[in-house]
């Protein structure tokens, strides 16, 4: 991402008071003396610059550095990885059973810590902007009949779950509703939600509505989306530009469906600007109905999004690729096949394990 895209997306974390570009790599004293800062803050893992020397000597020195454990999670070079070799092994097929730690609907005890640890992620990212107390409501959403992705949702008012509580809409407030994919939360999408903002004079409470996996795989193909919506959602709940977070928002938002959730009556339905939407249906028929659709329209990040963004990666891929192939090596396009096929088989037999060990457990008891 350019530098401007990367403050954007710095800016719109809800933790964040002031971003400052050109930041030197190796932190020197003045600079954050200048810009009134004590201390400085880094994960618990070393940076060095081009002499092999740590960058933050200075600073360490000094007694002005503090260390705080990483979270565990993906990594830039986590998500290249999945652009490169195409995979889909990340897509979860239900965020609630994995939070529950089941399988299918049906318990499975080796998931349910991993399950119990995404939930207090949730729980972390959703904070306020002291990060100490509740800020964002989470809910998730399950249609009441099963659709096939792809197909048009009935008009469902589904089921709505709190799985985290924050803070609910102010008596008289106006609610809207956002919804999207937010894959690689780019500063297109940034950008849209905070002009949503803008155009309810910043007092509107904000909704967004967070597409399962599957469906958003169905609509844009490959192996999209390249984040998987736990991932996804982490990103919008951090965003200092909503107040409220569904998962596993329908991908057409239905009269039902609107007026079934639980923040309020929806007084707006925005949309932003985007190269893409279904030829067979508009998703937004019922809100266009009912008078509450509104189009944010173009800005200047309006290009940016995942696609744009794996764009640029393959173009990198290619450039490197030429270079491999002047040396007389391996193509990276070879070993990015192999290494995708690995991975499948992986994931294949690892849940044909869990289903057999599913079906014992089953028939044991």
């Amino acid at each position: 991402m350019t530098l401007d895209e990367r403050i954007a997306a710095c800016d719109a974390c809800r933790w964040t008071t002031k971003v400052i570009p050109h930041a030197p790599y190796v932190t020197a004293l003045p600079w954050i003396s200048h810009y009134g800062c004590w201390y400085v803050a880094h994960g618990d893992d070393i940076t060095s610059d081009a002499g092999g020397e740590d960058c933050y000597r200075f600073v360490k020195a000094a007694g002005r550095f503090l260390v705080f454990k990483r979270t565990p999670g993906i990594s830039t070079t986590d998500l290249v990885g999945r652009m490169l070799l195409c995979t889909k092994t990340h897509f979860i097929r239900s965020l609630t059973d994995e939070l529950q730690g089941r399988v299918d609907g049906v318990s499975d005890p080796t998931k349910v810590a991993a399950g119990a640890e995404m939930l207090e992620r949730i729980t972390d990212y959703a904070m306020d902007e002291t990060a100490s107390k509740p800020g964002a409501e989470v809910w998730t959403w399950a249609g009441t009949r099963l659709n096939k992705p792809g197909e048009q949702e009935a008009a469902d008012a589904g089921t709505f779950e709190k799985i985290v509580p924050g803070k609910a809409p102010k008596p008289g407030q106006r609610v809207v509703y956002v919804d999207g994919g937010f894959d690689l939360f780019s500063s297109g999408q940034i950008e849209f939600l905070k002009r949503v903002n803008q155009a309810e004079n910043y007092q509107a409470y904000v909704v967004a509505g967070v597409h399962n996996d599957d469906v958003i795989n169905h609509w844009k193909g490959l192996n999209y989306p390249i984040m998987n919506i736990f991932e996804r959602g982490l990103c919008v709940l951090q965003c200092r530009y909503i107040h409220a977070v569904v998962f596993g928002a329908p991908f057409s938002p239905s009269r039902a469906y609107l007026e079934a959730i639980p923040m309020g009556k929806i007084a707006a339905v925005y949309h932003g600007p985007t190269t893409f939407m279904p030829s067979t249906f508009d998703p937004y028929v019922d809100t266009k109905e009912m008078g509450i659709f509104r189009q944010i329209e173009n800005h200047p990040y309006s290009h940016v999004n995942a696609a744009e963004i794996v764009g640029r990666i393959m173009k990198g891929r290619q450039a490197f690729e030429e270079r491999q192939r002047r040396k007389g090596e391996k193509a990276v396009g070879e070993e990015a096949v192999r290494q995708r096929e690995i991975l499948e088989q992986k994931q294949a037999a690892l849940e044909a394990e869990r289903r057999a060990a599913m079906d014992e457990s089953t028939k044991s008891s």
